[in-house]
C-alpha cells in the first residue's frame, strides 16, 4: 500500500544537489525514520543525482532531473528520471577498494555505497528517458 508521494523536478546542476539533499531529507523526515536511516538515503540518493547530472546530461541546467518518493508500508522507493545519456552501472562488478587505492581511482566508490545503503536498483530506459528506481525495505517507528 502506497502511503504518500513526493515530487521535486529541477535543473541538471550540480548547484541543485544542496537542495535535491533538503528535499529528500524533509520528505523522509515526515515518515519518524531514524536519523541515521534517513541520511545513509540521502547520501545514496545523492550519489545516483549527481552522476546523472554530471555524467549524463554534463551539468547543463536547462535538462532537467525528476526525483519521485513514494512511501510504503514495507519501504521507500525513489524514481530518478532524466532524459540524459544512458547508461546502466548495476550490472557491473565492483571494484574492490584495495583495486581502488591501487589504481589510484577517484570514481567508483559512490554506486558502491548506492549498492551497500538500498536493498534493491533498477534501471529502466524508454526512449528518450532513463530511470533509476532505489528501493529501501523500512521498518517505521512509532
Amino acid at each position: 500500500m502506497r502511503w504518500m508521494i513526493e515530487k521535486l523536478n529541477i535543473g541538471c546542476s550540480t548547484e541543485n544537489l544542496k537542495e535535491i539533499r533538503r528535499f529528500v531529507h524533509h520528505t523522509l523526515s515526515k515518515l519518524s525514520l531514524p536519523d541515521h536511516d534517513i541520511d545513509m538515503m540521502v547520501l545514496a540518493v545523492d550519489e545516483i543525482c549527481a552522476n546523472r547530472i554530471i555524467h549524463s546530461n554534463q551539468n547543463d541546467n536547462s535538462r532537467k532531473i525528476e526525483i519521485l518518493i513514494e512511501d510504503f508500508s514495507d519501504g521507500v522507493s525513489f524514481n530518478i528520471s532524466d532524459q540524459g545519456i544512458f547508461y546502466d552501472p548495476t550490472g557491473r562488478k565492483d571494484p574492490s577498494l584495495e583495486q581502488l587505492v591501487q589504481e589510484k581511482r577517484k570514481g567508483g566508490i559512490g554506486l558502491m555505497l548506492v549498492k551497500k545503503i538500498m536493498d534493491s536498483i533498477e534501471v529502466k530506459y524508454e526512449n528518450p528517458t532513463t530511470t533509476f528506481k532505489l528501493y529501501k525495505r523500512i521498518s517505521k517507528q512509532a
